[in-house]
């Protein structure tokens, strides 16, 4: 493991990272989800695909990563990139996961991997909308202290800026971003998964002119059992991009 410091805005993000396979000529970058870290998808996909340099990052505010600021999913993207300058990582393949599909897609790689991947905007559920509306009330009315009944799980026992960039990366929906997207793409998916639906999937594929979609058994992890397939399929977009 190491980390290198990366200014940003004007602010030091310290950025841990791991690479695997040093001497291998393509890179493969290896994004996380959101509440993950890097040491997770290492276990995962550090056995398989050694022809790849395995380039494993924790995100801005998770694992051993710091955040002084609050985000988006672009800012993300940028301090990766500075990172990927700094260690001279190239954008061959990257691979991400839920919100780190996201910031794969913004990076913009000769092959994206997306696992499960947030980016296209969800309808809220009436309960989701009556937190929200719930939250705005007490807020207004000084009653903040009852604000943490209506967080989201996922936002719970965050930093004041991990929280923001949390309530900023939420709802961003990136229909353009993959429409706009010209390489090869890999879509995997679990068909139970209710956190990034197949529908999404299904979307995704209609918008990224050159892409595959995979669905497999299981919910938003699905990847933790199915790593083995993944990485073949993975390999095989990957030489087909070369032929090209």
């Amino acid at each position: 493991m190491a980390i290198k410091s990366v200014q940003y805005m004007q602010h030091t993000f310290n950025i841990s990272y791991e690479i695997l396979n040093p001497q291998a000529k393509v890179d493969l970058i290896v994004l996380h989800g959101w509440g993950s870290n890097k040491n997770i998808m290492k276990s995962v996909f550090s056995p398989y695909m050694d022809s790849f340099r395995h380039i494993y990052i924790d995100l801005p505010g998770f694992g051993k990563s710091t955040c002084p600021l609050a985000l988006k999913s672009s800012d993300v993207a940028r301090i990766v990139e500075l990172l990927m300058i700094h260690i001279n990582a190239s954008k061959d393949i990257i691979l991400g996961h839920s919100f780190g599909g996201k910031i794969a897609l913004l990076l913009n790689p000769k092959v994206l991997v997306l696992i499960a991947s947030a980016g296209i905007k969800m309808p809220k559920p009436f309960s989701v909308q009556f937190k929200i509306a719930s939250t705005k009330v007490f807020n207004f009315l000084g009653l903040k202290k009852f604000r943490s009944l209506f967080i989201a799980a996922d936002a719970k026992d965050l930093s004041k800026p991990m929280y923001d960039t949390f309530k900023n990366v939420v709802d961003e929906d990136f229909s353009q971003e993959f429409s706009e997207y010209e390489g090869k793409a890999l879509l995997c998916w679990g068909d139970e998964d209710t956190a990034t639906p197949l529908s999404l999937a299904n979307k995704i594929k209609e918008l990224i002119k050159d892409s595959k979609l995979q669905v497999y058994k299981g919910d938003h992890f699905f990847f933790t059992k199915e790593a083995g397939d993944i990485a073949v399929r993975v390999e095989e977009t990957f030489l087909a991009s070369v032929a090209h």
